[in-house]
């Protein structure tokens, strides 16, 4: 592996939990409250969506000028809540150096009819991170409230209608640490009364906020760097479990108090591990990352525990980059680090098919496409700026139609791509790039 090949940017926007304990009381099936969709799955529930695309593509409801982002919008009702940072410095490429940059942070509340604003509020922020493009994580809306999360640490509560700022903290000053080299990108996950962050520092790599008030309820973890991973909630050995990642290990703890109930070590190259973990049958523990680093873990029946089966697989297990895999039954469907979206079966780690499709015939350093499913079909938002209907079974990947529905607009990896995740709500999708945001429909 080349060095410039290591040096390339994790944007960590992942995690996955259960619909269970995420409490969107404001929210619905056809709402988009966070990444990945009502339950973290990026299972879009809508009826009604088009089969193939109409002549010419699909239609462009509106668009709006936004600024740099990594980060997706959430909708909730017919609003809109997206992240952006303005700069009037030039943005270079990934590397090590931490080179300050002045700009302003801005959250941004949007009717999702038209696009008009309704709030925004400025943050004036410095940079000292590498890819400077803006905010990693997707707003969380919680009720009448929504929270936010800079690529710096800066953590805000919101009052989802107005935009007052119910209380804030700073998790790089809070917790005397640096913010990771890609920036803080594991997105705040609410667990009932828990709002649950990636902060970093010594013995608080994961804490637990109330979210009503900001103050700490636990804190679990040291690690070599904060890491990009969203927790993972799940149920085995009659436990209610939380995965927390690190570039250092995968620990299993207690949700409610911090406890932790088992640990396997877990080696990334340059803190660049970004996917939440899986959960394959409520069997298997599954995560993997850069530098073909992959885990594949069993857990113990009775009680809390694991046994390694497969680790470091490079021709067997996926190692995804900016994306997240998903599982369905036992098998894992993904984008590997060079772009191959590939199908894998658990436990045994066999990859059953892979393909370039739909990024490129040829491989992509850092190929990014985000997978959303819609009952037996999958709308595949890749790189280039594509929406891609296709099935994925075990059998293979079938490509029914695709759509140009965005330009690329930011570089990286000597190419110009779009690295957000798209929200599907309702029967409309919703994608930035860092000069647009656009509105698209994909009803029947």
């Amino acid at each position: 592996m080349t060095r410039s090949w290591k040096r390339l940017l994790s944007v960590g926007l992942l995690g996955t939990s259960l619909l269970a304990t995420i409490g969107n009381s404001f929210a619905s099936a056809q709402d988009w409250p966070q990444w990945m969709g009502p339950g973290r799955d990026n299972v879009w529930p809508a009826e009604g969506i088009v089969d193939k695309f109409p002549q010419g593509g699909p239609k462009v409801v509106w668009k709006i000028p936004v600024t740099n982002g990594y980060s997706g919008p959430a909708v909730v009702g017919n609003r809109i809540y997206l992240t952006q940072f303005t700069t009037q410095a030039k943005i270079g490429v990934a590397n090590f150096e931490r080179n300050p940059m002045d700009g302003v942070e801005q959250v941004r509340c949007l009717d999702a009819t038209n696009g008009n604003e309704i709030w925004k509020k400025d943050f004036p922020t410095t940079y000292a991170i590498s890819y400077p493009n803006g905010p990693r994580a997707t707003p969380q809306v919680d009720g009448d409230r929504v929270y936010t999360l800079g690529a710096e640490g800066r953590l805000i509560c919101f009052k989802r209608e107005t935009g007052d700022i119910v209380w804030s903290r700073e998790l790089k000053n809070d917790y005397k640490t640096n913010s990771p080299l890609w920036g803080y990108s594991a997105h705040p996950t609410i667990d009932g009364n828990r709002l649950i962050c990636v902060a970093g520092g010594d013995g608080s790599q994961t804490v637990a906020l109330d979210k009503m008030t900001g103050k700490e309820l636990w804190r679990y973890g040291t690690a070599s760097e904060q890491g990009y991973c969203p927790v993972k909630f799940f149920e085995h050995a009659g436990k209610r479990q939380m995965l927390v990642m690190s570039p250092d290990w995968l620990a299993s703890i207690d949700p409610e108090t911090g406890k932790e109930y088992w640990k396997e070590e877990y080696k990334a190259d340059n803190g660049s591990i970004i996917m939440t973990p899986q959960v394959v049958q409520n069997k298997y523990v599954f995560v993997g990352g850069y530098s073909q680093k992959n885990i594949l873990l069993e857990l113990n029946a009775d009680k809390p525990g694991v046994k390694l089966l497969l680790r470091d697989k490079p021709k067997q297990l996926i190692s995804p980059v900016n994306v997240q895999p998903m599982v369905v039954d036992d098998i894992i469907y993904g984008v590997d680090a060079d772009g191959t979206l590939m199908a894998v079966e658990i436990p045994s780690g066999k990859r059953l098919w892979e393909t370039g499709q739909p990024i490129a015939d040829r491989p992509v350093r850092s190929g990014t496409a985000f997978l959303v499913r819609n009952k037996d079909r999958y709308f595949v938002f890749t790189e280039n700026g594509e929406l891609v209907i296709c099935k994925l079974e075990k059998s293979g990947y079938q490509e029914i139609d695709r759509a140009k529905v965005i330009e690329p607009i930011a570089g990286a990896v000597s190419k110009p791509v779009v690295w957000s995740a798209p929200a599907f709500a309702g029967t409309r999708m919703y994608v930035r790039s860092d000069k647009e945001l656009v509105c698209i429909e994909l009803k029947k």
